[in-house]
């Protein structure tokens, strides 16, 4: 072989190929400019062993000092790039292509600890790609992000979307490594898959979180890795394409994040928790601080109807949430109503009615500083750069406003942010608004209910009574459950407990009218079968009269439990339509059941009911109640039952502790139904308190009669109602003779009044009647009704009791 000779007119030799780790010269520089690192690669370009620089100033390696400008504009930068003349060990000077990556920030946080890895490629050239200039020019302008590497891993091609994707030119990337390039973990687990590739030949893929250079939010990208074969299916390199889907990921971020409040918010009628619900659901993903705000008084429809908002603008903090524990960013406390300036972006959006992003800039800084310091104060403290407030709007009125801010995340809010902040506060607005009127139409079927059950229990002598309502839990609302105390004639005295179905101002007021029909019934002493009775047909004709716009009649469901107990015969007779029977307690006994036929509930029409009658020991407990004490989820009617049962068999002689003791273990929390408990403890009017006499059907009896009912008052002490007592004897002995049928008693008895009965075996009632002038009688029971208290008819199974009670004085 002949070797030509070479002339002057040759051109320089090419650099050895490099391979290897000694492909590419690094150093590193601390910040105080001092070398700290020193690579193969980098002796092999400039000459210098690593104990030669390491410990020396970098700027010794330059060929000009850089200028004090120069040095200055490398503070903030994250990474520089450029061209740069060095100088060799041995004197000549070395054009390089530098690329600069600044690493950490030190403890402090200012920037002081970090350092500069610098790299540059040690060969200049590279050995050219094989294929027409077509597919060159196809992988240059190609919208995909692609790059050919080699076997060793070393960037041969980047196409132009690669070069603007990391802000350098094919030139400055060349024959660098991807973890060269871009400095995260993510570029070690893409050499990883790329050394995959080379080995398997099998494509990979990864998708990666990036934050690139000069972008303020990380970026995700799917990328591929492809094995490049040559025609002998060699793998040759590796061709790696990326495509940004960034914002088919937040896309999808969003959608989940509207599903999540779907499901999330609105999961109660509480207004409180409903705001509290979309601040949870917001924060993290949408926002580092939410704060919810309401208009203080969110009752009130003609303010929240208002076409001008007052100024300035005062909202109720309800409810806030932050990425930071504690909250520490709330200026305003919860439950607070403070005052918002009208240029802030609270005040803003709720006056134009709008949602706006208003980026923190240091003009609006300094205008928050003069008109809301502390505010100000905290957000420059913890960096606020973005904030979203969107006015919380339903059904036409507004409610407040919702504002999500932007601390720890770098991206500001964009239009994107703005569409979904809207959507979550929508959701939430609605739901608010729901439980507003929920909470306003609960208070007024309270006030309705309260109003219509007893205030107080009216004074008698027969039992001691204590009683309990508790209406339901916010979830089913306000019940028609009822009890009621109803002094009877002859000292008796009626029980009742009911129970409308449903809940809200519909059932309240039902309640209300059947509470009123009861002590009508009462008031005609009707026995409990009859009372109950009529009490369903008037159900039935309240059903009737409901009928709504369709034609079809809206049913009033109910049930009710009516006894009638008498002191001096100690006996109880009731009678239950549908309504949970009663329990009894005598002294010394365990408590039990009563077997009352059950009837079915009201406005089922048409069917028969019956009453029982039982004799009840002086000082016994009677338990009346409605369905909600004694069945729950979880738990059937017969447990409930069987746990009263042994709550009263240790109940003490308090009639109000017993029933704190009732309902604090039968229903420790919420009750989900309305409760009514009653609790009778029955008292006796013994033979001191009762006088009775067989009247014979003869005119000439009456003297007698009246003589001997003197008599018995002068024994009680009761001289000074004498007159008016033996005028009421003679006047309802003499009617009785005359008109009614024997046998014919008079009895009195003495309770907190007087009461004169006398009965007969005839079922005609006498009326009151006007006499006129010259009458010789009818004025009877006109002077009866003037001087007694009351006076009235009650029939029996045979006959009549005609009766009148005087008022004692003392």
């Amino acid at each position: 072989m002949t070797l030509s000779g070479s002339t002057g007119d040759e051109p320089t030799a090419r650099p050895e190929q490099v391979d290897g780790e000694a492909a590419t010269a690094r150093g590193v520089v601390d910040a105080h400019g001092m070398v700290t690192g020193w690579s193969e690669g980098a002796r092999r370009l400039l000459g210098y062993q690593a104990s030669e620089v390491k410990g020396r100033s970098a700027t010794a390696l330059l060929a000009v000092e850089p200028a004090a400008e120069t040095l200055r504009s490398l503070v903030g930068l994250s990474r520089w790039s450029g061209t740069v003349n060095l100088r060799h060990r041995d004197g000549h000077l070395v054009p390089v292509s530098l690329l600069a990556h600044r690493r950490g920030q030190g403890p402090s946080g200012d920037g002081s600890g970090h350092d500069w890895l610098v790299v540059s490629p040690v060969a200049h050239s590279f050995p050219e790609l094989d294929g027409d200039s077509l597919l060159g020019w196809s992988l240059t302008h190609s919208p995909c992000t692609m790059a050919l590497y080699d076997t060793a891993l070393r960037l041969l091609r980047a196409n132009a979307d690669m070069e603007r994707v990391m802000g350098l030119s094919e030139d400055e990337m060349r024959g660098l490594r991807v973890s060269e390039i871009v400095l995260h973990p993510e570029s070690d687990r893409t050499e990883h898959l790329m050394r995959r590739v080379l080995e398997t030949g099998e494509q990979q893929h990864l998708r990666a979180v990036l934050q690139l250079a000069g972008e303020q939010r990380e970026s995700l990208w799917s990328v591929s890795l492809t094995p490049v074969r040559d025609p002998y299916r060699t793998v040759r390199g590796v061709l790696l394409s990326a495509h940004d889907v960034t914002e088919e990921h937040l896309a999808r971020q969003r959608l989940a994040l509207v599903a999540e409040a779907g499901v999330r918010i609105g999961t109660t009628l509480d207004l409180v928790r409903t705001a509290q619900e979309l601040a949870d659901v917001a924060v993290g993903q949408l926002a580092d601080f939410v704060t919810v705000d309401l208009l203080p008084d969110i009752e009130d429809d003609q303010e929240l109807h208002a076409t001008t908002l007052p100024s300035p603008v005062m909202l109720r903090r309800v409810a806030n949430q932050s990425v930071l524990p504690g909250c520490p960013e709330a200026v305003v406390a919860l439950d607070t109503v403070a005052v918002y300036p009208d240029t802030s972006p609270a005040a803003e959006c709720l006056v134009s009615g709008q949602p706006s992003i208003q980026q923190v800039t240091r003009a609006g800084m300094a205008r928050w500083a003069t008109e809301a310091p502390e505010r100000a104060e905290r957000m420059r403290r913890f960096g606020f750069h973005s904030v979203l407030a969107v006015p919380m709007r339903a059904r036409g009125i507004t409610l407040g406003v919702a504002t999500f801010s932007r601390h720890r995340s770098p991206a500001p809010f964009e239009q994107d942010d703005l569409l979904l902040g809207q959507e979550l506060t929508a959701r939430a607005a609605l739901s608010i608004d729901n439980a507003r009127r929920y909470t306003r139409e609960r208070d007024t079927a309270l006030t309705l209910q309260s109003s219509l059950l007893p205030q107080r229990i009216p004074r008698q002598a027969a039992v001691e009574v204590a009683t309990r309502y508790l209406p339901a839990s916010a979830q089913a609302g306000v019940g028609g459950d009822w009890f009621d105390v109803i002094p009877l004639s002859g000292a008796r005295v009626a029980l009742v407990v009911g129970d409308v179905v449903g809940h809200g101002i519909q059932a309240s007021a039902s309640m209300g009218r059947l509470r009123t029909a009861v002590r009508t019934l009462a008031d005609v002493d009707l026995p409990p079968d009859e009372l109950v009775t009529h009490l369903d047909d008037l159900v039935n004709r309240l059903s009737a009269e409901s009928d709504d716009p369709s034609g079809s009649v809206a049913d009033i469901g109910a049930t009710c439990l009516y006894a009638v107990y008498d002191p001096v015969s100690r006996r109880c007779c009731m009678a239950r339509a549908g309504h949970p029977a009663p329990v009894l307690l005598t002294p010394g006994g365990e408590p039990r059941v009563l077997d009352v036929p059950a009837g079915p509930p009201l406005g089922l029409g048409g069917l028969s009911f019956e009453s029982t009658e039982i004799e009840v020991p002086e000082g016994s407990l009677v338990a009346l109640y409605t369905d909600g004490l004694i069945e729950a989820r979880g738990r059937d009617i017969d447990e409930g039952i069987d746990a009263l049962l042994r709550v009263l068999a240790r109940v003490g002689p308090s009639l109000e502790s017993a029933c704190d003791t009732v309902l604090g273990t039968l229903l420790p929390g919420r009750a989900e139904d309305d409760v009514a408990l009653l609790l009778a403890r029955t008292h006796v009017l013994d033979s001191a308190h009762v006088a009775a006499w067989d009247v014979p059907p003869e005119p000439s009896a009456v003297a007698g009669i009246r003589s001997r009912a003197s008599r018995q008052l002068r024994e009680w002490g009761l001289q000074e109602a004498a007159f008016v007592t033996e005028l009421v004897v003679s006047e309802l002995v003499t009617n009785a003779i005359r008109y009614g049928e024997p046998p014919i008693e008079l009895r009195l008895i003495l309770d907190r009044n007087l009461i004169c009965e006398v009965s007969d075996a005839s079922s005609t009632s006498p009326h009151l009647r006007r006499a006129r002038a010259y009458d010789e009688g009818g004025r009877g029971l006109l002077l009866v009704a003037q001087l007694c208290q009351s006076w009235g008819t009650r029939h029996m199974h045979r006959g009549k009791t005609i009766w009148a009670e005087q008022t004692l004085s003392g």
